[in-house]
């Protein structure tokens, strides 16, 4: 018998406020056919004036444990995937630890952009085969709307914030790849390429900053390290593409997801899309497709399933699962 992490739970959160493109083409010089063109975006959604992240966070949590049937007395460990945490510190994980009534356990943040919801998942598998932790809420959450340049028309129309998240739960399984649960993790960083992606502020200058992204060579190393990834966590698992069922990808950019599928000679008939309704949300783009994907049937148990993601550091990752 091997002990695999297993999720029990999904759910999502987004606020309320849904941004279509015809409304950024007031504030910027741009057009819904250039979006659409360019990323597959039609319309996101973006936190309301004072709503934070670890707001949206505590409410996917809810709805993942509600679809769990378990209650926040039940879980271990809180793991946190946001790069727009509330403040600077406490994390944001223990603000949500508060709001959904957990008094006990432990709780914290992991910072990895866009491979954010894929680190997360890897950390809190580790926990779970260690036994430091017998079930965990995994959450990716962001408000990116609070990081954008509304004076560059290239960057602020990508982004959306919401919230995604799972319950992990150690489970004692056979040991093969048949197994429900965590298969494989694959976790890489460059930080050659920070320049590539990255916020102009923090500690060191004083201010929040703006995101900035070299957008052609963002493209470029995505789709080549993400079907890499995406093959050697497979690889690790004992499996190939053709036994994919689902490609739950970052929702970043409908030409990255295409040409991801197209390396790994999939079809995109096998990858949960919803790039076009959320737009990039970062750490929470996975998570939240994960729970769409099982609100529209497409995702049912059994389905191996690839999640692979990219990011500024350049951090990537992919992680093999059986739902």
């Amino acid at each position: 018998m091997t002990l695999r992490a297993v999720i029990r739970g999904v759910g999502h959160y987004l606020p309320d406020r849904v941004v279509p493109n015809a409304e950024l083409e007031l504030l910027v010089e741009t057009s819904d056919d250039w979006i659409r063109s360019r990323s597959g975006i039609e319309r996101r959604h973006f936190a309301a004036e004072g709503q934070t992240t670890s707001d949206l966070a505590s409410e996917a949590a809810l709805a993942a444990l509600a679809h769990a049937g378990m209650e926040p007395s039940e879980i271990d460990a809180i793991v946190l995937a946001t790069s727009t945490a509330d403040l600077t510190f406490p994390s944001a994980a223990t603000m949500v630890q508060a709001k959904i009534g957990m008094t006990h356990g432990f709780a914290f943040d992991v910072q990895a952009v866009c491979a954010g919801f894929v680190y997360a998942l890897s950390i809190a598998n580790g926990m779970i085969l260690s036994g430091q932790a017998k079930r965990v809420l995994v959450i990716g959450a962001e408000t990116f709307s609070k990081l954008m340049d509304w004076n560059d028309r290239t960057t602020c129309v990508l982004f959306g914030d919401g919230a995604g998240a799972v319950v992990l739960e150690a489970q004692e399984l056979a040991g093969t790849s048949a197994d429900r649960g965590i298969l494989a993790t694959d976790l890489h960083s460059d930080g050659r390429f920070k320049d590539l992606l990255y916020v102009d502020g923090g500690v060191s200058t004083g201010e929040t900053g703006k995101l900035r992204m070299l957008g052609k060579e963002v493209f470029r190393h995505a789709v080549e390290k993400l079907a890499e990834t995406a093959h050697a966590a497979l690889e690790k698992a004992g499996l190939t593409a053709e036994d994919v069922d689902w490609i739950v990808p970052h929702q970043a950019n409908i030409r990255i997801i295409e040409g991801t599928a197209k390396r790994m000679q999939l079809p995109m008939e096998r990858v949960v899309v919803t790039v076009q309704d959320h737009g990039n949300t970062s750490a929470a783009s996975i998570p939240l497709a994960l729970s769409v994907g099982v609100q529209r049937g497409q995702i049912k148990p059994g389905d191996l399933i690839v999640t692979e993601a990219i990011g500024g550091g350049l951090a990537w990752g992919a992680v093999v699962l059986r739902w």
